[in-house]
């Protein structure tokens, strides 16, 4: 069993999830949650915020891996400024505790789980429900954190099957 655990990075909200993936590939839900933090004063107590309750939750569940939401460029650079902050401070708390980081682009995430790139956001929370089993509805930034810890499972066992480091399968950029 591998506990994966998945983060879709925000500069108001981050998404977690978490879940474990056994030999044979079968999925598990364990938690999800998102951390709010748009309510603090400034800015760096945000990031604060984001590393603190992230490091809580890593020492409550133990993740062994963990995707991440890689940055895309948005029109407001000051927005893709501060959502890559925020980025970075979830990626500290996660390598602070040894875990390595894997990143997946939003297209892969959604094709991953939906079998369409362009998925919209009530596609991404549906299908995760009935992949993880989860009844009700889901939040969105924890639906995506779920959908992107199911992405990194999926893909570390279809190299696994095929014996590709994945390392190797990553193009340069």
């Amino acid at each position: 069993m591998t506990r994966i655990i998945g983060i879709d990075p925000g500069s108001q909200r981050t998404g977690i999830g978490i879940i474990d993936v056994d030999d044979v590939g079968k999925l598990s839900h364990v938690f999800h949650g998102a951390l709010a933090v748009a309510d603090e004063a400034t800015f760096p107590l945000r990031l604060k915020r984001i590393f603190d309750e992230l490091c809580d939750i890593i020492a409550t569940h133990q993740p062994a891996e963990c995707g991440i939401e890689r940055v895309f460029m948005a029109r407001n650079p000051d927005s893709a400024l501060k959502l890559g902050q925020a980025r970075g401070a979830a990626i500290c708390a996660i390598v602070s505790r040894g875990i390595e980081v894997h990143e997946y682009a939003a297209t892969e995430v959604k094709k991953s789980v939906v079998g369409s790139g362009r998925s919209d956001k009530t596609q991404v929370q549906h299908m995760i429900g009935i992949l993880l089993g989860i009844k009700g509805p889901l939040q969105a930034d924890a639906a995506d954190a779920l959908a992107i810890a199911v992405t990194h499972a999926h893909t570390r066992a279809s190299l696994a099957r095929v014996g590709i480091p994945r390392t190797a399968w990553r193009r340069r950029r």
